[in-house]
């Protein structure tokens, strides 16, 4: 496969096996789908699962981790990975930016993930053990739910819609998506939300969500599962998230275009 990233671009060798020839069991797994594929995945895996068998989810939000939890008991761990990253026209993986971190930590006080970090220590990423890996998710979920509402909503670029008089939408949505994530006990910290300022409402940016990338080029997105989620624990917390359900009703209505065979 082609990795294009700033520096350059690169051929890497990269061994497969499909679902019906897995065999196990293995030390780590790494589920790196989109969300509309996680229930394929949660099944496809068994054969891999062993009772020392570490699963490291690397989707957005929250919700694939009661999903796998309640399939695989005490087998899941707490991950996220931070970088802006698309797929090409020919199928290969494209880096936009020089920035490639994962982070990952125990949901549990007990399971120490120390050896877990040395195995994805390699050139190019930055490797995180954290012991707060569930504040640092639901911040990355304020994050790119922020990031989604903006960018689906207003239809463009963050710097567009900054230049044109959109900053203060911008600010609501950052503030919409945190309100939800301190309601559930996890406030942002200064500095996610400064980076989160940072990114958002840079101007001139051309930085745009994954949600928003995947909507304009007709492809299923994971407003549900990064939106939907959110907008569902808001409801429980009482807490009023205007900008985020219009998104979700933009969202909604392009999968109802989507799969509408008259189109």
């Amino acid at each position: 496969m082609t990795l294009t990233e700033p520096a350059g671009k690169h051929m890497l060798d990269a061994s497969a096996v499909t679902a019906d020839a897995l065999t196990g069991p293995f030390d780590l797994i790494i589920v790196a789908v989109k969300a509309s594929a996680l229930a394929a995945v949660v099944k496809d895996l068994a054969p891999a699962v062993g009772p020392t068998t570490v699963i490291v989810p690397l989707l957005n939000g929250l919700r694939h981790l009661d999903v796998l939890s309640d399939r695989y008991p005490a087998r899941v761990a707490g991950g996220l990975m931070k970088i802006v990253a698309t797929v090409d026209e020919e199928g290969g993986a494209v880096q936009m930016t020089p920035l490639a971190e994962i982070t990952i930590g125990s949901l549990s006080s007990d399971s120490p993930l120390g050896p877990i970090a040395t195995l994805l220590d390699v050139p190019g990423l930055t490797v995180i053990d954290a012991e707060d890996i569930r504040l640092r998710l639901w911040e990355k979920w304020a994050f790119i739910a922020a990031a989604g509402i903006i960018t689906c909503l207003f239809d463009n670029t963050v710097g567009r819609i900054q230049e044109a008089g959109g900053r203060r939408y911008i600010d609501a949505a950052i503030a919409e998506t945190a309100a939800v994530a301190i309601a559930a006990g996890y406030p942002p910290r200064a500095a996610a939300h400064a980076q989160s300022v940072q990114i958002l409402a840079e101007p001139g940016s051309t930085f745009t969500s994954s949600l928003f990338r995947d909507l304009k080029a007709g492809h299923s997105t994971e407003g549900e599962h990064i939106l939907g989620d959110l907008a569902d624990r808001a409801r429980d917390l009482e807490i009023p998230t205007p900008l985020l359900d219009l998104t979700l009703v933009r969202l909604r209505a392009a999968e109802i275009d989507r799969l509408d065979p008259a189109n």
